[in-house]
């Protein structure tokens, strides 16, 4: 069973919906008991990383949701800001990050003169693959995904950087360390290509 973390921040309905729409059982994670017996985790998030950071300590199933990824090396997807709670720290906040992967977050950057360029990045964009990963498995096509974000995750180490996107600069569309993944994008809003990369992370990883 794959848990999906409540954190009171992300459409936690749109991730178990896609999860049940490719066959694949997952569960609503809001209790210690349940986030012990998920094989698999998705940490979803919107909004702002200060009040991410915050729904975790409130939810009182932080230390538990550490030992399961950390020590039990139990494969994690974070979504969006769920990724980029992963990192030390962020430009957006003050408040430390989970520090679970070598990166900082930082605010996109959008070159002078391009006015039709907007933040946040909001709508449909494609993303180039930098390496194979079993997340990434099977797109056919150019693969396109949905984002909602001003802020990017940042990876000291690049070979952690699956995907990549543009939008003024490039960013990191997909990330992965070991069992720690994410996408900067939303693969619940994103049609055929986020049903292929859950039914991957549920499948494959």
């Amino acid at each position: 069973m794959i848990g999906v973390v409540n954190t009171g921040l992300g459409n936690v309905a749109s991730v178990l919906n896609m999860f049940r729409a490719v066959g694949v059982d997952a569960a609503l994670v809001d209790d210690r008991d349940v986030l012990r017996r998920a094989s698999k985790l998705v940490l979803p998030g919107v909004g702002s990383f200060d009040a991410g950071m915050s729904g975790l300590r409130s939810s009182g199933l932080l230390e538990v949701l550490t030992e399961r990824v950390m020590q039990e090396r139990v494969p994690v997807l974070g979504l969006c800001l769920g990724m980029q709670l992963f990192a030390r720290r962020s430009e957006e906040g003050t408040t430390p990050g989970l520090g679970w992967i070598d990166a900082e977050v930082r605010r996109l950057i959008l070159p002078p003169g391009q006015s039709g360029l907007k933040l946040p990045h909001m709508g449909w964009n494609t993303i180039e693959i930098r390496q194979e990963h079993p997340l990434l498995f099977g797109f056919d096509g150019i693969p396109r995904f949905y984002f909602v974000h001003s802020y990017h995750v940042c990876c000291d180490d690049r070979t952690d950087v699956l995907a990549t996107g543009t939008h003024g600069e490039e960013f990191a569309a997909a990330i992965a360390h070991g069992n720690i993944m994410g996408t900067q994008f939303h693969p619940e809003k994103s049609h055929k290509f986020g049903m292929r990369l859950l039914r991957n992370f549920a499948e494959r990883v």
